[in-house]
């Protein structure tokens, strides 16, 4: 079977909207895949502005916001459809939302984008609310990407995306194990703003500081960090936890102590899963992606932590890096289309894998 799809993603760092348009071919349950086309259309300041406000918004005022956005995400779909002279190709959309809310211990999580809306600009059918199932059943609702990496990117022992919160699977054959790690691009970003840029460009700022390791110590001892697995973040983690420690220093050493944390919470995990469950290959490879994948310096890091586990970390095309869950946002579009799993309970705990997200038909009868 042939589906082509189109895959949405806004992650908590708010740098733009990612948009992947694939070509997937499934046979006998093997699954290959083509981006045909992918762009990250930028918010403006004005939808920062609103997408970072929105936990502040009273009912009506979040939900007047929910349908706007819904409406403006299916306007971006067709700039880009007309862009890529994608009409009448797309079978399908599958879009994930903004997350705003997310209280899994209380079966709760909120994404902003109304499929409905969208469905109703574009004419295409959509799938939206992907992790609401997920948490119905008791679920973290994330991570929900490793179905993607599973049938998609499998010849990984480990893969890390980077994004506003940095997550990582472990893709183990006796179970698949993957988890939010910590708070990455969302607080990175927001050092680098206070020296008016809007990221750490390779992580040449952060070079040039000294760690705080009164601070290190401080971060690595949160509490969340004790928690075992599945465990999963709310973007407020890094916006009113860390980011408050950590801006009370000269931002330079604010953002090498922010990277050296990152580095150490991804490496610890990694370390006792491999001496907890051996991989079933002598030479385990990382898989990195998402924007933090760009920080030079950050990897530089990593590496040199990884390197005494013995795991090779590798930084893909930046295709893979740049639009990898918009890819398996697609994906997961199109296995809740054949109505086939596309959430693994094993990664977030929930009574079972499920299937997730609600269905609009955009075309008429």
């Amino acid at each position: 079977m042939i589906y082509r799809a189109i895959g949405i993603m806004s992650g908590s760092s708010l740098d733009g909207l990612d948009i992947a348009f694939v070509e997937f071919h499934e046979s006998a349950g093997n699954w290959q895949y083509e981006i045909k086309a992918a762009d990250c259309y930028p918010y403006s300041g004005e939808w920062v502005k609103k997408l970072r406000g929105a936990i502040q918004l009273n009912a009506l005022d979040y939900q007047l916001l929910h349908t706007e956005y819904g409406h403006y995400i299916g306007s971006q779909v067709n700039e880009f459809i007309v862009s890529n002279n994608l009409q009448y190709q797309i079978q399908l959309i599958a879009s994930h939302g903004h997350t705003t809310f997310h209280a899994p211990d209380q079966k709760m999580t909120g994404q902003v984008g109304d499929g409905a809306a969208i469905a109703a600009v574009t004419g295409i059918n959509v799938v939206s609310d992907l992790r609401a199932m997920d948490i119905a059943l008791g679920g973290q609702g994330a991570p929900i990407v490793p179905i993607g990496e599973k049938l998609l990117l499998g010849n990984y022992t480990f893969f890390l995306n980077l994004g506003g919160i940095a997550n990582i699977s472990y893709n183990h054959p006796e179970k698949y194990i993957a988890f939010d790690v910590c708070p990455a691009n969302r607080v990175l970003n927001m050092l680098a703003q206070e020296e008016g840029k809007p990221y750490d460009d390779g992580g040449q700022i952060a070079a040039t500081g000294t760690v705080n390791e009164i601070l290190l110590k401080t971060l690595d001892e949160l509490e969340y960090y004790q928690r075992p697995y599945p465990k999963s973040l709310a973007n407020d983690f890094g916006t009113d936890v860390l980011y408050p420690l950590v801006k009370r220093i000269p931002v330079a050493d604010a953002l090498r102590t922010m990277v050296e944390h990152i580095a150490r919470q991804i490496s610890k995990p990694v370390v006792n899963m491999l001496k907890e469950q051996p991989p079933a290959v002598d030479n385990p490879k990382m898989l990195a992606t998402g924007g933090g994948a760009h920080n030079t310096f950050l990897m530089e890091r990593l590496q040199a932590l990884l390197q005494p586990a013995g795991v090779e970390l590798v930084v893909p095309e930046k295709n893979i890096i740049d639009y990898k869950e918009a890819l398996i946002m697609a994906l997961i579009g199109v296995l809740r289309w054949r109505e086939e799993n596309n959430v693994l309970a094993s990664v977030t705990g929930a009574s079972r894998s499920s299937i997730g997200g609600a269905v609009w038909i955009g075309q008429e009868a």
